[in-house]
């Protein structure tokens, strides 16, 4: 991950005035003179599928916002197993332990190409303090967490394993058609929806033979979307 936002001739530095996900996280209230004063800690990062963010147990210097990408938050279980608890998405914004003294509760792990900030905690920490729409915006953020968990536990955890498969895949946005779509592995479905890689790769073979999902040489090319949400009603 190579950050661009601490070299001041960066020529996206103008760009964080006008980011797309500007307002919907942490320093949506502040003008661009204010932005601009705490910009030079902040590091804009690129990083591609597999790079990790930050491991769990590990301090935690700094949070994190997604501007673009999928980034999945895994916790080790004592067993030597592994589960995803959340999946992270452009708005979001994760670590928010570190304002608080803790050391990170996951490990943050990208899923698809994505553009990522790097904030210190202590900007975030001193803009709390002296700003009172950057302290609303983080009141919101814990509880946008919190219904982010309570939704993966209602939709990914309860219900029959096929039902909870149609409930993933139209969490992550399939489509009838979307060649861009990147179809998670096998590993990560089971350890999303607690079940095996054995049993993910079945339900994943059953849900092509039937038509609920189409792909082509193993690449995801659409799904019926229709039967999968009457099977993740079911």
């Amino acid at each position: 991950m190579k950050p661009n936002c601490t070299n001041p001739e960066w020529i996206g530095r103008a760009k964080c005035a006008v980011c797309d996900v500007r307002n919907f996280v942490l320093f949506a209230g502040l003008s661009v003179p204010e932005l601009d004063a705490i910009l030079q800690p902040i590091d804009n990062l690129h990083a591609a599928p597999g790079a990790v963010l930050y491991e769990q147990g590990a301090p935690a210097p700094s949070v994190y916002t997604v501007r673009s990408g999928l980034i999945k938050l895994k916790v080790d279980l004592p067993n030597g197993c592994q589960r995803i608890v959340r999946l992270l998405r452009p708005g979001d914004v994760v670590g928010l332990e570190a304002l608080v003294g803790e050391r990170y509760h996951h490990s943050a792990i990208v899923l698809q190409d994505a553009d990522i900030c790097r904030i210190p905690r202590e900007v975030v920490i001193r803009l709390d303090q002296t700003s009172p729409q950057v302290h609303q915006a983080l009141l919101q953020r814990w509880q946008r967490s919190v219904d982010q968990a309570d939704h993966f536990i209602t939709a990914l955890s309860t219900g029959s394993a096929e039902a909870r498969m149609a409930r993933l895949l139209i969490l992550l946005g399939c489509t009838v058609t979307d060649s861009d779509f990147v179809f998670p592995s096998r590993e990560d479905m089971g350890a999303l929806l607690g079940i095996t890689t054995e049993t993910a790769s079945r339900i994943v073979a059953e849900f092509k033979r039937r038509g609920l999902v189409h792909m082509d040489k193993g690449s995801y090319i659409g799904c019926d979307q229709g039967a999968l949400s009457r099977l993740a009603d079911s």
